[in-house]
Protein backbone atom coordinates (compact mmCIF):
# COMPACT_ATOMS: atom_id res chain seq x y z
CA UNK A 1 0.00 0.00 0.00
CA UNK A 2 1.29 3.24 -0.81
CA UNK A 3 2.35 5.63 1.93
CA UNK A 4 1.48 9.13 1.80
CA UNK A 5 4.19 11.84 2.81
CA UNK A 6 3.55 14.90 4.36
CA UNK A 7 6.98 16.32 4.17
CA UNK A 8 6.77 19.94 3.15
CA UNK A 9 8.13 20.06 -0.86
CA UNK A 10 11.40 21.07 -1.37
CA UNK A 11 10.58 24.41 -3.16
CA UNK A 12 8.79 25.35 0.00
CA UNK A 13 11.86 24.92 2.06
CA UNK A 14 13.78 27.37 -0.26
CA UNK A 15 11.40 29.74 -0.19
CA UNK A 16 11.19 29.72 3.54
CA UNK A 17 14.02 31.32 4.55
CA UNK A 18 13.57 34.60 2.16
CA UNK A 19 10.31 34.65 3.52
CA UNK A 20 11.72 35.31 7.00
CA UNK A 21 14.10 37.70 5.76
CA UNK A 22 11.35 39.95 4.01
CA UNK A 23 8.60 39.20 6.54
CA UNK A 24 10.21 39.78 9.90
CA UNK A 25 8.80 38.89 13.33
CA UNK A 26 7.13 42.24 14.90
CA UNK A 27 8.41 43.09 18.54
CA UNK A 28 5.70 43.88 20.63
CA UNK A 29 3.89 46.63 22.01
CA UNK A 30 5.58 48.93 24.57
CA UNK A 31 3.82 51.06 27.05
CA UNK A 32 4.09 55.13 27.13
CA UNK A 33 7.48 55.43 29.47
CA UNK A 34 9.56 53.17 26.92
CA UNK A 35 8.70 55.45 23.45
CA UNK A 36 9.98 59.21 23.44
CA UNK A 37 7.90 61.83 24.10
CA UNK A 38 7.49 62.64 20.61
CA UNK A 39 5.05 59.50 20.10
CA UNK A 40 3.23 59.82 23.69
CA UNK A 41 0.02 60.74 23.26
CA UNK A 42 -1.79 61.74 26.90
CA UNK A 43 -3.42 58.92 28.73
CA UNK A 44 -2.46 56.23 26.22
CA UNK A 45 0.18 54.11 28.31
CA UNK A 46 -0.13 50.69 26.15
CA UNK A 47 -0.23 49.73 22.94
CA UNK A 48 2.67 51.58 21.49
CA UNK A 49 5.10 50.33 18.44
CA UNK A 50 9.18 50.46 19.54
CA UNK A 51 10.80 53.31 17.92
CA UNK A 52 12.67 53.31 14.72
CA UNK A 53 11.49 49.94 13.46
CA UNK A 54 12.59 48.79 9.66
CA UNK A 55 10.30 50.11 7.10
CA UNK A 56 9.47 46.34 6.13
CA UNK A 57 8.68 45.96 10.27
CA UNK A 58 6.53 49.45 9.81
CA UNK A 59 4.65 48.28 7.02
CA UNK A 60 3.90 45.24 8.70
CA UNK A 61 3.04 46.57 11.67
CA UNK A 62 -0.79 47.68 9.74
CA UNK A 63 -1.80 44.06 10.95
CA UNK A 64 -0.19 44.38 13.85
CA UNK A 65 -2.68 45.54 17.20
CA UNK A 66 -1.21 48.67 18.57
CA UNK A 67 -3.16 51.76 19.09
CA UNK A 68 -2.80 53.35 15.88
CA UNK A 69 -4.01 50.40 13.66
CA UNK A 70 -7.65 51.69 13.49
CA UNK A 71 -6.55 55.12 12.63
CA UNK A 72 -4.08 54.07 9.85
CA UNK A 73 -6.98 51.58 8.59
CA UNK A 74 -9.70 53.83 8.42
CA UNK A 75 -7.57 56.41 6.10
CA UNK A 76 -6.13 53.53 4.06
CA UNK A 77 -10.00 52.36 3.18
CA UNK A 78 -11.21 55.69 3.14
CA UNK A 79 -8.57 56.22 0.28
CA UNK A 80 -9.39 53.16 -1.80
CA UNK A 81 -13.23 54.06 -1.30
CA UNK A 82 -12.43 58.00 -2.43
CA UNK A 83 -11.11 56.69 -5.98
CA UNK A 84 -13.30 53.56 -6.23
CA UNK A 85 -16.18 55.60 -6.07
CA UNK A 86 -14.72 58.72 -8.11
CA UNK A 87 -14.01 55.93 -10.93
CA UNK A 88 -17.71 54.26 -10.87
CA UNK A 89 -18.88 57.89 -10.68
CA UNK A 90 -17.17 59.04 -13.64
CA UNK A 91 -17.38 56.27 -16.18
CA UNK A 92 -21.68 55.62 -15.02
CA UNK A 93 -22.74 59.50 -14.40
CA UNK A 94 -19.94 61.72 -14.83
CA UNK A 95 -20.15 61.83 -18.89
CA UNK A 96 -16.24 61.69 -19.06
CA UNK A 97 -12.98 60.07 -17.09
CA UNK A 98 -10.48 61.89 -15.40
CA UNK A 99 -12.18 65.21 -16.77
CA UNK A 100 -11.67 64.05 -20.05
CA UNK A 101 -14.54 63.34 -22.64
CA UNK A 102 -14.03 60.14 -24.96
CA UNK A 103 -15.51 61.97 -27.55
CA UNK A 104 -15.08 65.79 -28.89
CA UNK A 105 -17.73 68.22 -30.46
CA UNK A 106 -17.43 66.27 -33.73
CA UNK A 107 -17.30 63.01 -32.64
CA UNK A 108 -13.50 63.04 -33.07
CA UNK A 109 -10.78 63.05 -30.95
CA UNK A 110 -10.41 64.11 -26.96
CA UNK A 111 -11.59 67.41 -25.34
CA UNK A 112 -11.18 68.55 -22.07
CA UNK A 113 -14.31 69.09 -19.82
CA UNK A 114 -13.34 71.99 -17.40
CA UNK A 115 -16.57 71.59 -15.77
CA UNK A 116 -14.72 68.10 -13.69
CA UNK A 117 -11.33 69.48 -13.54
CA UNK A 118 -12.34 70.64 -10.11
CA UNK A 119 -13.52 67.54 -9.17
CA UNK A 120 -10.85 65.47 -10.16
CA UNK A 121 -8.31 68.31 -8.04
CA UNK A 122 -10.80 67.61 -5.06
CA UNK A 123 -10.41 63.65 -5.60
CA UNK A 124 -6.75 64.15 -5.89
CA UNK A 125 -6.91 66.15 -2.55
CA UNK A 126 -8.52 64.20 -0.50
CA UNK A 127 -6.43 60.76 -1.60
CA UNK A 128 -3.29 62.82 -0.81
CA UNK A 129 -4.31 63.92 2.31
CA UNK A 130 -5.83 60.57 3.60
CA UNK A 131 -2.61 58.83 2.20
CA UNK A 132 0.14 61.18 3.99
CA UNK A 133 -1.67 61.01 6.98
CA UNK A 134 -1.78 56.79 7.03
CA UNK A 135 2.06 57.26 5.90
CA UNK A 136 3.01 59.36 9.09
CA UNK A 137 1.16 57.00 11.50
CA UNK A 138 2.62 53.63 10.07
CA UNK A 139 5.74 53.89 9.05
CA UNK A 140 6.92 55.11 12.37
CA UNK A 141 10.82 56.07 13.40
CA UNK A 142 11.88 59.74 14.70
CA UNK A 143 13.32 60.14 11.24
CA UNK A 144 10.38 59.11 9.27
CA UNK A 145 8.54 61.25 11.69
CA UNK A 146 10.04 64.19 11.06
CA UNK A 147 10.01 63.93 7.15
CA UNK A 148 6.57 62.57 7.01
CA UNK A 149 5.20 65.14 9.44
CA UNK A 150 5.80 68.10 6.85
CA UNK A 151 3.73 65.70 4.09
CA UNK A 152 0.98 65.34 5.60
CA UNK A 153 0.80 69.04 6.91
CA UNK A 154 0.63 69.93 3.01
CA UNK A 155 -1.95 67.02 2.13
CA UNK A 156 -4.41 68.84 4.55
CA UNK A 157 -3.66 72.21 3.41
CA UNK A 158 -4.34 70.93 -0.27
CA UNK A 159 -6.92 69.29 0.57
CA UNK A 160 -8.99 72.07 2.23
CA UNK A 161 -7.85 74.46 -0.69
CA UNK A 162 -9.53 71.13 -3.12
CA UNK A 163 -12.25 71.75 -0.61
CA UNK A 164 -13.09 75.22 -0.87
CA UNK A 165 -12.50 75.06 -4.96
CA UNK A 166 -14.93 72.42 -5.63
CA UNK A 167 -17.56 73.72 -2.98
CA UNK A 168 -17.03 77.24 -4.55
CA UNK A 169 -17.81 76.22 -8.30
CA UNK A 170 -20.55 73.08 -7.54
CA UNK A 171 -22.56 73.91 -4.06
CA UNK A 172 -22.60 77.69 -4.25
CA UNK A 173 -25.79 79.44 -5.29
CA UNK A 174 -26.21 82.15 -7.71
CA UNK A 175 -26.50 84.90 -4.48
CA UNK A 176 -23.61 83.68 -2.51
CA UNK A 177 -21.36 83.71 -6.06
CA UNK A 178 -22.27 87.38 -6.60
CA UNK A 179 -21.51 88.27 -3.28
CA UNK A 180 -18.34 90.23 -1.73
CA UNK A 181 -17.13 86.74 -0.34
CA UNK A 182 -17.80 84.85 -3.40
CA UNK A 183 -15.89 87.26 -5.62
CA UNK A 184 -12.62 86.79 -3.45
CA UNK A 185 -13.71 83.65 -1.87
CA UNK A 186 -10.96 81.62 -3.74
CA UNK A 187 -8.32 84.22 -2.85
CA UNK A 188 -8.67 84.49 0.43
CA UNK A 189 -8.60 81.01 1.37
CA UNK A 190 -5.58 80.37 -0.29
CA UNK A 191 -4.36 83.01 2.16
CA UNK A 192 -5.69 81.61 4.62
CA UNK A 193 -4.74 77.87 4.31
CA UNK A 194 -1.23 78.30 3.88
CA UNK A 195 -0.87 80.69 6.94
CA UNK A 196 -2.42 77.46 8.30
CA UNK A 197 0.44 75.32 6.32
CA UNK A 198 2.94 77.04 7.71
CA UNK A 199 1.87 77.53 11.63
CA UNK A 200 1.49 73.94 11.53
CA UNK A 201 5.05 73.40 9.95
CA UNK A 202 6.45 75.44 12.62
CA UNK A 203 4.51 73.55 15.60
CA UNK A 204 5.95 70.81 16.48
CA UNK A 205 5.12 67.70 19.42
CA UNK A 206 4.76 67.50 22.04
CA UNK A 207 2.63 70.93 21.45
CA UNK A 208 2.53 73.23 24.53
CA UNK A 209 -0.96 74.47 25.72
CA UNK A 210 -0.67 78.40 23.88
CA UNK A 211 0.90 76.81 20.32
CA UNK A 212 -1.82 74.38 20.55
CA UNK A 213 -4.10 76.95 20.41
CA UNK A 214 -2.42 78.67 18.14
CA UNK A 215 -2.65 75.67 15.63
CA UNK A 216 -6.53 74.98 16.18
CA UNK A 217 -7.88 78.41 16.32
CA UNK A 218 -6.49 79.13 12.60
CA UNK A 219 -8.06 75.18 11.53
CA UNK A 220 -11.46 76.76 12.68
CA UNK A 221 -11.24 79.56 11.02
CA UNK A 222 -10.48 78.13 7.67
CA UNK A 223 -12.95 76.08 7.77
CA UNK A 224 -15.43 78.04 8.52
CA UNK A 225 -14.61 80.03 5.49
CA UNK A 226 -14.22 77.31 3.13
CA UNK A 227 -17.32 75.50 4.03
CA UNK A 228 -19.07 78.82 3.43
CA UNK A 229 -20.89 78.03 0.57
CA UNK A 230 -22.55 75.56 2.31
CA UNK A 231 -23.86 77.20 4.92
CA UNK A 232 -25.34 79.97 2.89
CA UNK A 233 -27.29 77.21 1.98
CA UNK A 234 -28.15 75.14 4.36
CA UNK A 235 -29.43 78.57 5.94
CA UNK A 236 -31.75 80.11 2.77
CA UNK A 237 -32.96 77.11 1.07
CA UNK A 238 -35.55 74.29 1.81
CA UNK A 239 -34.09 70.63 2.43
CA UNK A 240 -36.69 69.35 1.40
CA UNK A 241 -36.11 69.87 -2.05
CA UNK A 242 -32.97 68.35 -2.65
CA UNK A 243 -31.00 65.47 -1.33
CA UNK A 244 -27.08 66.82 -1.30
CA UNK A 245 -28.09 69.44 1.57
CA UNK A 246 -28.53 66.75 3.90
CA UNK A 247 -25.51 65.56 3.12
CA UNK A 248 -23.36 68.87 3.89
CA UNK A 249 -25.18 69.23 6.88
CA UNK A 250 -24.44 65.54 8.09
CA UNK A 251 -20.18 66.27 7.02
CA UNK A 252 -20.35 69.30 9.22
CA UNK A 253 -21.82 68.01 12.05
CA UNK A 254 -19.51 64.81 11.41
CA UNK A 255 -16.38 67.48 10.82
CA UNK A 256 -17.58 69.38 14.43
CA UNK A 257 -17.75 66.42 16.99
CA UNK A 258 -14.23 64.99 14.95
CA UNK A 259 -12.64 68.66 16.06
CA UNK A 260 -14.39 67.89 19.87
CA UNK A 261 -12.12 64.69 19.83
CA UNK A 262 -9.02 66.44 18.41
CA UNK A 263 -9.30 69.39 21.03
CA UNK A 264 -10.40 66.92 23.98
CA UNK A 265 -8.82 63.93 25.18
CA UNK A 266 -11.95 61.94 25.94
CA UNK A 267 -12.93 59.85 27.21
CA UNK A 268 -9.55 58.21 27.67
CA UNK A 269 -8.86 61.41 30.33
CA UNK A 270 -12.01 59.65 32.51
CA UNK A 271 -9.95 56.18 32.79
CA UNK A 272 -5.85 56.33 31.17
CA UNK A 273 -5.16 53.10 30.02
CA UNK A 274 -8.38 51.61 29.02
CA UNK A 275 -8.97 52.89 25.50
CA UNK A 276 -5.44 52.37 24.33
CA UNK A 277 -5.92 49.91 21.58
CA UNK A 278 -9.84 50.93 20.81
CA UNK A 279 -11.65 54.50 21.64
CA UNK A 280 -9.73 57.08 22.51
CA UNK A 281 -9.86 60.40 20.97
CA UNK A 282 -7.16 60.90 18.37
CA UNK A 283 -8.56 57.05 16.83
CA UNK A 284 -12.33 58.70 16.82
CA UNK A 285 -11.25 61.73 15.22
CA UNK A 286 -9.76 60.17 12.45
CA UNK A 287 -12.21 57.65 11.94
CA UNK A 288 -14.92 60.53 11.78
CA UNK A 289 -13.03 62.53 9.69
CA UNK A 290 -12.56 59.84 7.13
CA UNK A 291 -16.25 59.17 7.53
CA UNK A 292 -16.61 63.02 6.87
CA UNK A 293 -14.37 62.92 3.42
CA UNK A 294 -16.76 60.09 2.20
CA UNK A 295 -19.89 62.17 2.98
CA UNK A 296 -18.85 65.26 1.05
CA UNK A 297 -17.64 63.48 -1.53
CA UNK A 298 -21.29 62.15 -2.38
CA UNK A 299 -22.62 65.64 -1.67
CA UNK A 300 -20.47 66.94 -4.21
CA UNK A 301 -21.12 64.56 -6.74
CA UNK A 302 -24.86 65.49 -6.68
CA UNK A 303 -23.97 69.40 -6.83
CA UNK A 304 -21.73 69.00 -9.74
CA UNK A 305 -24.21 67.08 -11.92
CA UNK A 306 -26.69 70.27 -10.82
CA UNK A 307 -24.66 72.79 -11.52
CA UNK A 308 -22.66 71.18 -14.62
CA UNK A 309 -24.76 72.30 -17.34
CA UNK A 310 -24.43 76.43 -16.26
CA UNK A 311 -21.15 76.47 -14.55
CA UNK A 312 -19.03 77.42 -17.79
CA UNK A 313 -21.99 79.78 -18.68
CA UNK A 314 -21.83 81.51 -15.25
CA UNK A 315 -18.06 81.12 -14.54
CA UNK A 316 -16.89 80.86 -17.92
CA UNK A 317 -14.03 78.54 -19.17
CA UNK A 318 -10.89 81.26 -18.36
CA UNK A 319 -12.09 81.47 -15.08
CA UNK A 320 -12.22 77.70 -14.42
CA UNK A 321 -9.23 77.32 -15.76
CA UNK A 322 -7.63 79.90 -13.86
CA UNK A 323 -9.48 78.39 -10.34
CA UNK A 324 -7.51 74.97 -11.58
CA UNK A 325 -4.37 76.22 -11.73
CA UNK A 326 -4.24 78.59 -8.30
CA UNK A 327 -5.03 74.87 -6.81
CA UNK A 328 -1.78 73.83 -8.74
CA UNK A 329 0.31 76.95 -7.20
CA UNK A 330 -1.18 76.93 -4.09
CA UNK A 331 0.19 73.07 -3.42
CA UNK A 332 3.64 74.28 -5.07
CA UNK A 333 3.96 76.63 -2.50
CA UNK A 334 2.99 74.29 0.45
CA UNK A 335 5.52 72.18 -0.40
CA UNK A 336 8.23 74.56 -1.04
CA UNK A 337 7.70 75.93 2.44
CA UNK A 338 7.54 72.49 3.57
CA UNK A 339 11.06 71.38 2.04
CA UNK A 340 12.30 74.80 3.32
CA UNK A 341 11.56 74.20 6.61
CA UNK A 342 12.41 70.89 6.85
CA UNK A 343 15.96 71.22 5.70
CA UNK A 344 15.92 73.74 8.56
CA UNK A 345 14.84 71.17 11.21
CA UNK A 346 16.88 68.59 9.94
CA UNK A 347 19.88 71.01 10.56
CA UNK A 348 18.48 71.85 14.24
CA UNK A 349 18.31 68.29 14.79
CA UNK A 350 22.19 67.97 13.84
CA UNK A 351 23.16 70.19 15.76
CA UNK A 352 21.16 69.01 18.79
CA UNK A 353 22.59 65.30 18.19
CA UNK A 354 19.51 63.40 17.40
Amino acid sequence: MPRVSFAPPSLCLTFLPLLERLLPSLPPTVRDVDVPPLFREQFILSGYRPVDLSWRCSVLSLFQIHNETLSVWSHLLAAVYVLVRFFMFAVLQGGGILGVRLQGPEGQDFSVDVTSLPLVLYVFSAVTSLSCSAAVRLLHSEHTHHSLFFLEHVGVAVYQYGCALALCLYSSDTAWTQSMLGQIFLPVVAVVVYICCYADLHLHRPYPWHRRICQVVPRGVAYLLVISPVTQRLASHNWANTSTLPLHFLQVALFLLSAVFFSCPVPECFSPGRYDIIGHSRQLFHILLSICTLVQQEALFEDFLWRRQALVREFGEERLLLACASFLGLMLCCVMTALIIKRRTHVQLLKEGR
